[in-house]
Protein backbone atom coordinates (compact mmCIF):
# COMPACT_ATOMS: atom_id res chain seq x y z
CA UNK A 1 0.00 0.00 0.00
CA UNK A 2 1.12 3.34 -0.95
CA UNK A 3 0.08 6.36 0.94
CA UNK A 4 2.10 9.12 -0.96
CA UNK A 5 0.18 11.67 -3.01
CA UNK A 6 0.48 10.27 -6.37
CA UNK A 7 3.55 12.54 -7.87
CA UNK A 8 1.05 13.90 -10.51
CA UNK A 9 -1.29 15.30 -7.93
CA UNK A 10 1.75 16.47 -6.03
CA UNK A 11 3.04 18.91 -9.02
CA UNK A 12 -0.90 19.67 -9.72
CA UNK A 13 -1.34 21.24 -6.27
CA UNK A 14 2.20 23.76 -6.78
CA UNK A 15 0.66 24.70 -10.02
CA UNK A 16 -2.67 25.59 -7.90
CA UNK A 17 -0.62 27.50 -5.28
CA UNK A 18 0.93 29.45 -8.13
CA UNK A 19 -2.05 30.43 -9.30
CA UNK A 20 -3.44 31.60 -6.54
CA UNK A 21 -0.68 34.05 -5.62
CA UNK A 22 -0.85 35.41 -9.32
CA UNK A 23 -4.02 35.88 -10.19
CA UNK A 24 -6.39 35.27 -6.73
CA UNK A 25 -4.64 36.86 -4.17
CA UNK A 26 -4.14 40.48 -6.15
CA UNK A 27 -7.84 40.19 -7.04
CA UNK A 28 -8.99 39.46 -3.43
CA UNK A 29 -6.88 42.85 -2.11
CA UNK A 30 -7.81 44.91 -4.91
CA UNK A 31 -10.72 47.45 -4.38
CA UNK A 32 -10.94 46.72 -0.86
CA UNK A 33 -12.72 43.08 -1.75
CA UNK A 34 -10.93 41.90 1.29
CA UNK A 35 -13.38 43.28 3.37
CA UNK A 36 -15.29 40.16 2.09
CA UNK A 37 -12.99 38.36 4.30
CA UNK A 38 -12.21 40.03 7.13
CA UNK A 39 -13.80 40.88 10.47
CA UNK A 40 -16.79 42.72 7.96
CA UNK A 41 -17.17 39.32 5.59
CA UNK A 42 -20.70 38.80 6.85
CA UNK A 43 -22.08 42.22 6.88
CA UNK A 44 -19.92 42.98 3.65
CA UNK A 45 -21.57 39.81 1.84
CA UNK A 46 -25.17 40.26 3.08
CA UNK A 47 -27.62 43.06 1.36
CA UNK A 48 -29.71 43.42 4.05
CA UNK A 49 -31.98 46.11 1.86
CA UNK A 50 -32.82 43.10 0.23
CA UNK A 51 -33.90 40.74 3.17
CA UNK A 52 -30.53 39.23 3.48
CA UNK A 53 -29.35 37.89 0.06
CA UNK A 54 -26.28 37.32 -0.82
CA UNK A 55 -24.73 41.22 -2.29
CA UNK A 56 -24.31 41.20 -5.94
CA UNK A 57 -20.65 43.23 -5.51
CA UNK A 58 -19.64 39.61 -3.55
CA UNK A 59 -21.38 37.25 -6.07
CA UNK A 60 -19.70 39.40 -8.72
CA UNK A 61 -16.48 38.72 -7.36
CA UNK A 62 -16.85 35.39 -7.16
CA UNK A 63 -17.67 35.00 -10.84
CA UNK A 64 -14.87 36.52 -11.58
CA UNK A 65 -12.57 33.99 -9.70
CA UNK A 66 -14.05 31.31 -11.42
CA UNK A 67 -14.20 32.85 -14.64
CA UNK A 68 -9.92 33.07 -14.23
CA UNK A 69 -9.62 29.54 -12.89
CA UNK A 70 -11.70 28.42 -16.16
CA UNK A 71 -9.19 30.62 -18.54
CA UNK A 72 -6.06 29.07 -16.49
CA UNK A 73 -7.15 25.31 -17.06
CA UNK A 74 -8.60 24.93 -13.15
CA UNK A 75 -12.35 25.21 -12.84
CA UNK A 76 -13.08 22.05 -14.46
CA UNK A 77 -10.88 20.14 -13.10
CA UNK A 78 -13.44 17.23 -11.87
CA UNK A 79 -14.90 17.14 -15.66
CA UNK A 80 -14.37 14.53 -17.93
CA UNK A 81 -11.87 15.57 -20.94
CA UNK A 82 -14.66 15.74 -23.41
CA UNK A 83 -16.12 18.88 -21.47
CA UNK A 84 -12.85 20.76 -21.34
CA UNK A 85 -12.03 19.25 -17.74
CA UNK A 86 -9.04 16.95 -16.60
CA UNK A 87 -11.52 13.19 -15.32
CA UNK A 88 -10.54 14.55 -11.95
CA UNK A 89 -11.11 11.46 -9.52
CA UNK A 90 -12.76 11.44 -6.05
CA UNK A 91 -9.32 10.84 -4.63
CA UNK A 92 -7.61 13.55 -6.61
CA UNK A 93 -10.61 16.30 -5.39
CA UNK A 94 -10.54 15.29 -1.51
CA UNK A 95 -7.09 15.95 -1.45
CA UNK A 96 -7.36 19.09 -3.63
CA UNK A 97 -10.51 20.37 -1.69
CA UNK A 98 -8.57 19.44 1.74
CA UNK A 99 -5.62 21.40 0.16
CA UNK A 100 -7.46 24.72 -0.64
CA UNK A 101 -9.31 24.59 3.28
CA UNK A 102 -6.47 24.24 4.81
CA UNK A 103 -5.19 27.88 3.36
CA UNK A 104 -8.10 29.01 5.75
CA UNK A 105 -10.85 32.01 4.44
CA UNK A 106 -9.92 33.22 1.02
CA UNK A 107 -11.41 33.70 -2.77
CA UNK A 108 -9.18 30.43 -3.54
CA UNK A 109 -11.75 28.30 -2.07
CA UNK A 110 -14.71 30.44 -0.22
CA UNK A 111 -16.46 27.61 2.74
CA UNK A 112 -19.60 29.60 3.16
CA UNK A 113 -20.42 29.37 -0.44
CA UNK A 114 -18.45 26.13 -1.91
CA UNK A 115 -16.83 28.43 -4.66
CA UNK A 116 -13.19 26.80 -5.73
CA UNK A 117 -11.17 27.86 -8.06
CA UNK A 118 -11.40 23.80 -8.70
CA UNK A 119 -15.15 23.49 -9.10
CA UNK A 120 -17.34 21.40 -7.03
CA UNK A 121 -19.76 20.96 -10.13
CA UNK A 122 -21.95 17.90 -8.94
CA UNK A 123 -24.46 19.55 -11.52
CA UNK A 124 -22.04 18.95 -14.57
CA UNK A 125 -21.24 15.24 -13.24
CA UNK A 126 -24.74 14.60 -12.74
CA UNK A 127 -25.87 16.19 -16.21
CA UNK A 128 -23.23 14.16 -18.14
CA UNK A 129 -24.05 10.60 -16.51
CA UNK A 130 -27.87 11.30 -16.32
CA UNK A 131 -28.86 13.74 -19.57
CA UNK A 132 -30.80 12.79 -22.74
CA UNK A 133 -28.57 14.19 -25.61
CA UNK A 134 -31.26 17.22 -25.75
CA UNK A 135 -30.17 18.10 -22.63
CA UNK A 136 -26.82 17.68 -22.80
CA UNK A 137 -26.73 20.15 -26.05
CA UNK A 138 -28.52 22.66 -23.55
CA UNK A 139 -26.65 22.70 -20.41
CA UNK A 140 -23.19 21.44 -20.61
CA UNK A 141 -21.58 24.06 -21.96
CA UNK A 142 -23.33 26.12 -19.49
CA UNK A 143 -22.59 24.54 -16.76
CA UNK A 144 -18.97 23.97 -17.63
CA UNK A 145 -18.55 27.68 -17.62
CA UNK A 146 -20.38 28.43 -14.16
CA UNK A 147 -22.31 30.60 -15.83
CA UNK A 148 -25.87 28.87 -15.18
CA UNK A 149 -26.72 26.05 -12.89
CA UNK A 150 -29.98 24.41 -11.41
CA UNK A 151 -30.86 24.74 -7.55
CA UNK A 152 -31.74 20.41 -6.09
CA UNK A 153 -35.89 21.15 -4.79
CA UNK A 154 -35.56 17.83 -2.23
CA UNK A 155 -36.31 18.72 1.12
CA UNK A 156 -39.72 20.04 2.46
CA UNK A 157 -41.77 21.54 5.41
CA UNK A 158 -42.53 18.15 6.50
CA UNK A 159 -39.79 15.78 5.10
CA UNK A 160 -36.08 16.18 5.19
CA UNK A 161 -34.06 12.84 5.86
CA UNK A 162 -37.31 11.03 4.93
CA UNK A 163 -37.03 11.91 1.02
CA UNK A 164 -38.93 8.98 0.00
CA UNK A 165 -41.98 10.36 1.88
CA UNK A 166 -42.19 13.69 0.19
CA UNK A 167 -45.78 14.71 -0.49
CA UNK A 168 -44.61 16.63 -3.50
CA UNK A 169 -46.08 15.19 -6.76
CA UNK A 170 -46.86 15.48 -10.51
CA UNK A 171 -49.54 13.83 -12.62
CA UNK A 172 -49.00 13.55 -16.31
CA UNK A 173 -51.14 15.67 -18.62
CA UNK A 174 -50.68 14.73 -22.58
CA UNK A 175 -47.01 15.91 -22.92
CA UNK A 176 -47.14 17.80 -20.24
CA UNK A 177 -46.72 16.69 -16.20
CA UNK A 178 -48.50 18.98 -13.56
CA UNK A 179 -46.40 19.66 -10.08
CA UNK A 180 -47.99 20.43 -7.29
CA UNK A 181 -46.40 20.71 -3.44
CA UNK A 182 -43.62 22.66 -1.19
CA UNK A 183 -39.24 22.49 -1.34
CA UNK A 184 -37.72 23.95 1.42
CA UNK A 185 -33.76 25.17 1.94
CA UNK A 186 -33.68 25.29 -1.71
CA UNK A 187 -29.50 26.60 -1.93
CA UNK A 188 -29.12 28.86 -5.05
CA UNK A 189 -32.51 29.28 -5.54
CA UNK A 190 -32.60 33.73 -5.83
CA UNK A 191 -30.13 33.33 -8.87
CA UNK A 192 -31.13 29.85 -10.24
CA UNK A 193 -33.69 30.09 -13.57
CA UNK A 194 -34.13 26.03 -13.25
CA UNK A 195 -34.89 23.81 -9.92
CA UNK A 196 -34.76 19.76 -9.57
CA UNK A 197 -37.69 19.64 -8.39
CA UNK A 198 -38.06 15.65 -7.21
CA UNK A 199 -41.50 14.82 -7.00
CA UNK A 200 -43.87 11.66 -6.51
CA UNK A 201 -45.07 10.39 -9.95
CA UNK A 202 -45.91 6.66 -8.48
CA UNK A 203 -45.89 4.47 -6.17
CA UNK A 204 -46.38 4.47 -2.45
CA UNK A 205 -44.68 6.60 0.31
CA UNK A 206 -41.57 5.00 1.44
CA UNK A 207 -41.52 3.41 -2.30
CA UNK A 208 -37.64 3.97 -3.96
CA UNK A 209 -38.84 3.63 -7.03
CA UNK A 210 -41.82 6.40 -8.53
CA UNK A 211 -40.16 9.81 -7.50
CA UNK A 212 -39.32 11.75 -10.99
CA UNK A 213 -36.38 14.61 -11.23
CA UNK A 214 -37.87 17.70 -13.62
CA UNK A 215 -35.45 20.91 -13.82
CA UNK A 216 -38.15 23.12 -13.80
CA UNK A 217 -37.93 26.98 -14.54
CA UNK A 218 -38.19 29.24 -11.68
CA UNK A 219 -40.12 31.55 -13.67
CA UNK A 220 -42.73 28.90 -14.46
CA UNK A 221 -46.58 30.20 -13.92
CA UNK A 222 -47.53 28.71 -10.09
CA UNK A 223 -44.03 28.52 -9.07
CA UNK A 224 -43.28 30.97 -6.20
CA UNK A 225 -40.78 31.74 -3.77
CA UNK A 226 -42.14 32.20 -0.25
CA UNK A 227 -39.39 33.08 1.36
CA UNK A 228 -36.02 33.18 1.99
CA UNK A 229 -34.95 31.67 5.18
CA UNK A 230 -32.03 33.31 7.74
CA UNK A 231 -29.68 31.02 9.29
CA UNK A 232 -26.68 30.91 11.64
CA UNK A 233 -24.61 31.80 8.80
CA UNK A 234 -25.90 35.13 6.56
CA UNK A 235 -26.11 35.72 4.10
CA UNK A 236 -29.17 33.74 2.89
CA UNK A 237 -29.64 31.99 -0.54
CA UNK A 238 -31.90 29.13 1.53
CA UNK A 239 -35.81 29.48 -0.21
CA UNK A 240 -38.79 28.15 0.70
CA UNK A 241 -40.78 27.60 -2.54
CA UNK A 242 -44.36 26.70 -3.60
CA UNK A 243 -45.43 24.80 -7.34
CA UNK A 244 -49.18 25.29 -7.82
CA UNK A 245 -50.07 23.51 -10.97
CA UNK A 246 -46.83 23.90 -12.28
CA UNK A 247 -46.95 22.72 -15.93
CA UNK A 248 -43.90 21.30 -17.83
CA UNK A 249 -43.18 19.54 -20.68
CA UNK A 250 -42.25 15.68 -20.64
CA UNK A 251 -38.38 16.59 -21.95
CA UNK A 252 -38.24 18.09 -18.69
CA UNK A 253 -37.45 14.49 -16.82
CA UNK A 254 -34.19 14.32 -15.76
CA UNK A 255 -32.72 10.73 -15.32
CA UNK A 256 -35.41 8.96 -16.32
CA UNK A 257 -39.32 8.88 -15.10
CA UNK A 258 -39.39 7.14 -11.29
CA UNK A 259 -35.63 7.28 -10.78
CA UNK A 260 -34.86 10.61 -9.11
CA UNK A 261 -33.66 8.76 -6.36
CA UNK A 262 -30.53 7.15 -8.11
CA UNK A 263 -29.74 11.20 -9.05
CA UNK A 264 -30.08 12.25 -5.24
CA UNK A 265 -28.36 9.04 -3.82
CA UNK A 266 -25.04 9.86 -6.43
CA UNK A 267 -25.14 13.61 -5.97
CA UNK A 268 -25.35 12.81 -2.09
CA UNK A 269 -21.79 10.37 -2.43
CA UNK A 270 -20.12 12.19 -4.84
CA UNK A 271 -20.57 15.77 -2.54
CA UNK A 272 -20.00 14.32 0.31
CA UNK A 273 -17.06 13.04 0.40
CA UNK A 274 -15.67 16.31 -0.69
CA UNK A 275 -17.19 18.15 1.70
CA UNK A 276 -15.65 16.21 4.34
CA UNK A 277 -12.53 16.94 2.84
CA UNK A 278 -13.01 20.32 3.29
CA UNK A 279 -13.98 20.05 6.98
CA UNK A 280 -11.30 18.23 7.54
CA UNK A 281 -9.64 20.98 5.50
CA UNK A 282 -10.93 23.42 7.78
CA UNK A 283 -10.46 21.43 11.20
CA UNK A 284 -6.51 20.95 9.65
CA UNK A 285 -6.21 24.95 9.85
CA UNK A 286 -7.49 25.42 13.25
CA UNK A 287 -5.68 22.91 14.32
CA UNK A 288 -2.58 24.92 12.59
CA UNK A 289 -3.05 28.50 13.42
CA UNK A 290 -3.75 27.34 17.36
CA UNK A 291 -0.20 25.64 17.27
CA UNK A 292 1.39 28.81 15.71
CA UNK A 293 -0.56 31.05 18.42
CA UNK A 294 0.01 28.90 21.63
CA UNK A 295 4.19 29.16 20.39
CA UNK A 296 3.77 33.40 19.97
CA UNK A 297 1.41 34.06 22.69
CA UNK A 298 3.51 35.03 26.14
CA UNK A 299 1.00 35.50 29.01
CA UNK A 300 3.15 35.19 32.62
CA UNK A 301 6.36 35.55 30.97
CA UNK A 302 6.02 31.90 28.55
CA UNK A 303 4.42 30.81 26.07
CA UNK A 304 0.99 29.09 26.19
CA UNK A 305 2.07 26.08 24.39
CA UNK A 306 3.97 24.98 27.59
CA UNK A 307 0.96 24.17 28.85
CA UNK A 308 -0.29 20.72 28.72
CA UNK A 309 -3.91 22.02 29.14
CA UNK A 310 -3.17 23.67 25.63
CA UNK A 311 -1.25 20.97 24.28
CA UNK A 312 -3.42 18.20 24.86
CA UNK A 313 -6.51 18.78 23.31
CA UNK A 314 -4.70 20.05 20.16
CA UNK A 315 -2.75 16.90 20.02
CA UNK A 316 -6.67 14.73 20.48
CA UNK A 317 -7.85 16.94 17.35
CA UNK A 318 -4.34 16.56 15.40
CA UNK A 319 -4.38 12.69 16.00
CA UNK A 320 -8.48 12.51 14.59
CA UNK A 321 -7.16 14.68 11.68
CA UNK A 322 -4.57 12.41 10.89
CA UNK A 323 -6.98 9.04 11.00
CA UNK A 324 -9.91 11.08 9.00
CA UNK A 325 -7.52 11.61 6.27
CA UNK A 326 -6.57 8.55 5.80
CA UNK A 327 -9.99 7.33 6.07
CA UNK A 328 -11.54 9.89 3.47
CA UNK A 329 -8.41 8.82 1.02
CA UNK A 330 -9.01 5.42 1.39
CA UNK A 331 -12.81 5.96 0.61
CA UNK A 332 -12.83 8.27 -2.46
CA UNK A 333 -9.78 5.77 -3.82
CA UNK A 334 -12.62 3.21 -3.06
CA UNK A 335 -15.05 5.07 -5.01
CA UNK A 336 -12.76 5.38 -8.04
CA UNK A 337 -12.19 2.00 -8.15
CA UNK A 338 -15.71 0.41 -7.60
CA UNK A 339 -18.17 3.23 -8.21
CA UNK A 340 -20.10 6.06 -6.11
CA UNK A 341 -22.39 3.84 -4.49
CA UNK A 342 -20.02 0.85 -3.34
CA UNK A 343 -18.43 2.90 -0.14
CA UNK A 344 -21.92 4.29 1.18
CA UNK A 345 -21.28 3.76 5.13
CA UNK A 346 -18.15 5.09 4.81
CA UNK A 347 -19.29 8.15 3.06
CA UNK A 348 -21.20 8.36 5.98
CA UNK A 349 -18.85 7.84 8.55
CA UNK A 350 -15.94 10.54 6.82
CA UNK A 351 -18.88 12.93 6.30
CA UNK A 352 -20.78 12.94 10.02
CA UNK A 353 -17.06 12.93 11.64
CA UNK A 354 -15.29 15.60 9.86
CA UNK A 355 -18.35 18.21 10.13
CA UNK A 356 -17.80 17.26 14.23
CA UNK A 357 -14.53 17.17 14.27
CA UNK A 358 -14.27 20.99 12.18
CA UNK A 359 -16.64 22.83 14.55
CA UNK A 360 -14.29 20.79 17.53
CA UNK A 361 -11.38 22.26 16.22
CA UNK A 362 -12.71 25.95 15.26
CA UNK A 363 -14.32 25.88 19.25
CA UNK A 364 -11.01 25.15 20.62
CA UNK A 365 -9.14 27.37 18.44
CA UNK A 366 -11.83 30.04 19.56
CA UNK A 367 -10.37 28.73 23.48
CA UNK A 368 -6.51 29.13 22.21
CA UNK A 369 -7.12 32.89 21.26
CA UNK A 370 -9.48 33.80 23.62
CA UNK A 371 -10.77 37.31 23.36
CA UNK A 372 -9.33 37.45 20.07
CA UNK A 373 -10.54 34.06 18.77
CA UNK A 374 -14.22 34.96 19.96
CA UNK A 375 -13.95 38.12 17.73
CA UNK A 376 -14.66 38.24 14.37
CA UNK A 377 -11.14 39.08 13.44
CA UNK A 378 -10.16 35.64 13.48
CA UNK A 379 -11.94 33.09 11.07
CA UNK A 380 -12.68 30.69 13.66
CA UNK A 381 -16.48 31.59 14.38
CA UNK A 382 -17.23 32.22 10.63
CA UNK A 383 -15.86 28.66 10.08
CA UNK A 384 -18.28 26.82 13.14
CA UNK A 385 -21.24 29.10 12.16
CA UNK A 386 -20.97 27.24 8.48
CA UNK A 387 -19.82 24.11 9.27
CA UNK A 388 -21.96 23.76 12.10
CA UNK A 389 -24.85 23.04 9.11
CA UNK A 390 -23.12 20.30 7.85
CA UNK A 391 -24.25 18.66 10.79
CA UNK A 392 -27.26 18.40 9.77
CA UNK A 393 -27.68 19.76 6.00
CA UNK A 394 -25.56 16.81 4.57
CA UNK A 395 -27.93 14.23 6.45
CA UNK A 396 -27.97 14.98 9.68
CA UNK A 397 -25.09 12.69 11.65
CA UNK A 398 -27.82 10.54 13.39
CA UNK A 399 -28.88 9.27 9.85
CA UNK A 400 -25.46 9.03 8.61
CA UNK A 401 -24.66 7.15 12.12
CA UNK A 402 -28.18 4.86 11.49
CA UNK A 403 -26.45 4.42 8.01
CA UNK A 404 -23.24 2.60 8.80
CA UNK A 405 -25.55 0.71 11.36
CA UNK A 406 -27.43 -0.96 8.76
CA UNK A 407 -24.10 -2.28 6.66
CA UNK A 408 -22.77 -3.12 10.13
CA UNK A 409 -25.93 -4.70 11.51
CA UNK A 410 -26.98 -6.35 7.69
CA UNK A 411 -29.63 -4.04 7.41
CA UNK A 412 -28.62 -2.76 4.32
CA UNK A 413 -26.04 -3.82 1.22
CA UNK A 414 -23.44 -1.47 -0.39
CA UNK A 415 -25.92 -0.70 -2.92
CA UNK A 416 -28.32 2.22 -3.94
CA UNK A 417 -31.03 1.80 -2.02
CA UNK A 418 -33.93 -0.53 -2.87
CA UNK A 419 -35.85 0.20 -5.83
CA UNK A 420 -33.05 2.24 -7.29
CA UNK A 421 -30.41 0.97 -9.71
CA UNK A 422 -26.80 0.36 -8.72
CA UNK A 423 -24.25 3.09 -10.47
Amino acid sequence: MDFEIPIVLAKYLAELDDFIEREIRPLEEQNDNIRFFDHRREDARTDWERGGLPNEAWEALLAEARRRADAAGHYRYAAPREFGGKDGSNLDMAVIREHLAVKGLGLHNDLQTEHSIVGNNVGLLLMSIYGTEEQKAEWIDDLAEGRRGFAFGITEPAHGSDATYMETSAYRDGDEWVINGEKTWNTGIHKAKYDMIMARTSGEAGDGMGITAFLTPTDSPGFKIEEMLWTFNMPTDHGHISLTDVRVPHSSIFGGEGRGLQIVQHFFNENRIRQAASSLGAAQFCVNESVQYAQERKPFGKALASNQGIQFPLVELQTQCEMLRALVHKTAWLMDKYGAFSQSDKVSMCNYWSNRLCCEAADRAMQVHGGLGYSRHKPFEHIYRHHRRYRITEGAEEIQMRRVAGYMFGYMKQRAPKGVQED
